[in-house]
């Protein structure tokens, strides 16, 4: 659950798509989380929000399509391993959004998975268990560059 003591994030549930984190101390990116995994995708959620972003989350590529689609991300975090995931998925995420970062992250991955999803259009790749500060430093990195 996401942890709302610190007043930084409100869970609103919108029945036509993915859910939206309101955000009283924003940055001005918006992040896309998608992941299957429930813990996994709140422990995301909690530690970008704490960070400032805009969040919106998705369980799975289908779902992510669709948000991207009603509105682009300024980056995209997304597991890989999950319906309607795998490297096409990637592809199809970059085809619709071809100027917006796409991290992946997987627990099931190789150097030859790596170098395809790399080649489908992802802009960074974690093998899991991922260090969140990793993962956030890459953010950053990746908005700098895109923004530039």
């Amino acid at each position: 659950m996401h942890d709302e003591r610190h007043g930084l994030c409100q869970s609103v549930r919108n029945e036509a798509g993915p859910r939206m984190f309101p955000v009283t101390t924003q940055k001005t990116a918006t992040v896309l989380i998608v992941e299957d995994d429930g813990e996994m995708r709140s422990l995301l959620c909690d530690e970008f929000v704490s960070e400032g972003y805009q969040l919106r989350e998705a369980k799975d590529g289908d779902e992510a399509l669709k948000a991207i689609r009603l509105s682009q991300p300024d980056v995209v975090l997304t597991d890989l391993r999950m319906p309607a995931g795998g490297a096409d998925y990637i592809g199809r995420l970059h085809s619709v959004a071809p100027h917006c970062p796409i991290i992946v992250m997987t627990a099931f991955g190789d150097a030859g998975l790596r170098a395809e999803v790399l080649q489908a259009g992802a802009s960074a790749y974690f093998d899991k268990p991922v260090r969140i500060s990793a993962l956030k430093l890459k953010v950053e990195e990746l908005l700098a560059r895109w923004r530039a």
